[in-house]
């Protein structure tokens, strides 16, 4: 009924995967390598076509000194923090709040209230773009970081309620009975009982909506318009000129980007794996 692990396969399957896992790996890392490459190569090497080879010079600290001192990307940088951070804390605590209310309490509309968040999921956002731009223009939010953030926190509470309420929905009633037979408000039943017990789920969420938000692209070109609120993934695009594309500089402001969610991940690693394999032996 389940998959048979790689070892107990037959010779034939196990020559194919060792094959082919590292053939797969390999054409994965393909693109990273070259944009890691083309960030420390010179604009003459590029002109070459020298795309795929090794760079003739190593421009590291030309290149990314440049991206700073040259270009917006700072202040891109500081943009994305400031919508990312109380976008994801918006929407985990939201979600949170949401996913016990659903998993916990037994009133008429529960199904239903859950099945709209699940449907939201299946939105196609692209639908969404001219209502939600005309919305914030209504609102006086366009071209502002709270446009982003309204619209992150909302869009993710679909997901990030699902992800919640799945996980709140293992814990134990007899533990919420017992602090409510003990008079404890349903307050401090969420705060004292329920978050310490899905603090591995709030760090795998927090970090797979951080990457989501962080790498949104389509709404930042939707919903903002000037350098002082446009977030990384916009601002990238800035870098390519009118008449000439210098593709080192944004090479290494793609490297730079993507540095933050991949620490991320890192320092939540552990409680990362955590998050998703909770409650997988059940």
């Amino acid at each position: 009924m389940f998959p048979q692990p790689i070892q107990k396969a037959g010779p034939l399957a196990n020559i194919s995967y060792r094959a082919a896992l590292p053939f797969t790996i390999i054409l994965w890392l393909l693109p990273l390598l070259a944009v890691m490459l083309t960030s420390l190569r010179s604009i003459e090497d590029i002109n070459k076509g020298n795309y795929w080879g090794w760079p003739e010079e190593i421009h590291f600290v030309e290149n990314y000194t440049q991206v700073f001192t040259s270009t917006a990307m700072g202040d891109y940088l500081l943009n994305s923090l400031m919508i990312t951070i109380p976008a994801v804390m918006g929407a985990v605590a939201l979600s949170t709040l949401a996913g016990f209310a659903l998993a916990k309490y037994r009133f008429k509309a529960n199904i239903w209230i859950f099945a709209m968040f699940i449907g939201g999921n299946f939105v196609p956002f692209q639908i969404l773009m001219i209502p939600v731009r005309d919305l914030t223009i209504t609102l006086g939010l366009y071209d502002t970081h709270w446009a982003l953030i309204f619209f992150h926190v909302a869009f993710q509470a679909g997901f990030c309620t699902l992800f919640m309420r799945n996980f709140i929905v293992g814990i134990p009633d007899a533990l919420i009975e017992a602090a409510r037979v003990e008079g404890v408000k349903e307050w401090r039943i969420f705060t004292f009982i329920v978050l310490p017990l899905v603090r591995p789920a709030l760090a795998a969420l927090a970090v797979l909506v951080f990457t989501f938000i962080w790498n949104d692209y389509f709404w930042a070109l939707v919903l903002v318009q000037s350098d002082d609120v446009r977030p990384v993934t916009a601002g990238l695009s800035s870098l390519q000129g009118q008449w000439l594309a210098s593709w080192q500089f944004m090479s290494a402001g793609a490297v730079v980007a993507a540095i933050p969610p991949v620490m991320l991940f890192f320092a939540m690693q552990k409680h990362f794996i955590a998050g998703l394999t909770l409650g997988a032996t059940k």
